[in-house]
């Protein structure tokens, strides 16, 4: 609740006409104590607040000018994730009214962990930190009054890991990011812990790797994804800087010396960099990416690998191997790259690429 109760004092005055002195006057109060209303430096007392609303003609909670919040559990439930967004302390005193009002609520209860979890890595406040685990603790029994699809008892669990391992208790966080590591989800996470003790370090290796190519993987789905988009709307200069960021990560993912399952993908980001920029008028660099993305195909096509440990940094010997859609060969993918590109240009120019080898 806002009270603007010096303001309104201020404004019904000047309204009215008088100075302080004459407003003072109909109170029978000083001028002074009238100055100090309006400057918020002390506040008059309820029969004299009536006695004013009823002088200017109003009613007391207008004279108040207050706004009252919407204290419903939606409303504080998005006003607390604001808070978490904004790093904003001052919702830490709503969320533990929210509390108080709202014991057996899990939006208020998950919320107000979120926060105090936010608060406590921002603030580097250990005493934050715990108060969050205690909150998603009381916020499990509650989980099935939860109606948003992206929070499951996976999410508190992890949630809970994280904060145990910002407080240093390592084990307890090893543990439950185990128990919820899903298709190897928290690798990451599990790799992290492990490599920062020289005792455990070897111990990172698999999880370290496992994670690496599931992003590495998740990056490759991405861009192709943006490249669809750019490409379909003919924003090709949009299309060459996500390439121009993209291809030289994608093509330093292979181990030196090494055919690697990347080589087929590059050469498809390589073809559809050539179309780009045959689209923007600059042939001779579209004739440069022509050529890298044949050079590529021919190297996959003569030593085909999809063995996880061609990717740099991947454990040797690591029982992984890579899958995807774009052909059975580094050629037919290229062919079905010209069908998604559907330009003679383009065509003509992979023809040529082919014709010249």
């Amino acid at each position: 609740m806002e009270i603007k109760l010096a303001e309104s004092i201020r404004t019904f005055r000047k309204e009215r006409g008088l100075t302080q002195e004459q407003l003072a006057e109909v109170l029978g109060v000083t001028a002074g104590a009238v100055y100090k209303w309006e400057a918020g430096l002390s506040t008059p007392e309820l029969p004299l607040i009536v006695e004013m609303a009823d002088f200017f003609d109003t009613s007391v909670d207008v004279l108040l000018g207050y706004t009252l919040k919407d204290n419903r559990i939606d409303a504080t439930a998005q006003r607390l994730l604001h808070c978490q967004r904004s790093k904003d302390l001052s919702g830490l005193e709503e969320a533990e009214k929210a509390l108080k009002k709202y014991p057996h609520s899990f939006d208020i209860v998950y919320r107000s962990a979120m926060l105090y979890q936010a608060l406590g890595l921002y603030k580097r406040d250990n005493a934050k930190l715990r108060r969050a685990l205690e909150l998603l603790e009381k916020a499990r029994p509650l989980l099935h009054q939860n109606t948003n699809p992206r929070i499951s008892e996976q999410t508190l669990y992890v949630a809970m890991a994280e904060i145990c391992q910002d407080l240093e208790d390592d084990e307890r966080a090893l543990e439950l990011f185990k128990q919820h590591n899903t298709n190897g989800l928290y690798s990451d996470c599990i790799g992290m812990i492990f490599a920062k003790d020289a005792k455990r370090a070897k111990e990172a290796v698999p999880y370290l790797s496992e994670s690496l190519l599931i992003h590495e993987a998740a990056l490759v789905r991405t861009v192709m994804g943006y490249l669809n988009l750019f490409l379909n709307s003919r924003d090709y200069a949009q299309a060459l800087a996500l390439l121009d960021w993209a291809l030289p990560f994608f093509t330093a993912m292979p181990r030196p010396g090494c055919t690697s399952f990347m080589d087929k993908i590059n050469m498809v980001f390589y073809m559809f960099q050539a179309h780009a920029l045959l689209k923007t008028g600059q042939p001779e660099s579209a004739r440069k990416s022509a050529e890298e993305a044949h050079r590529l195909a021919v190297r996959f096509d003569a030593a085909p690998s999809y063995a996880a440990d061609t990717i740099r940094f991947v454990m040797p010997g690591e029982d992984s191997t890579a899958n995807d859609d774009l052909g059975e060969t580094a050629a037919q993918a290229a062919q079905n790259a010209l069908q998604q590109i559907d330009d003679p240009q383009m065509t003509a120019l992979w023809q040529e690429m082919c014709d010249e080898r």
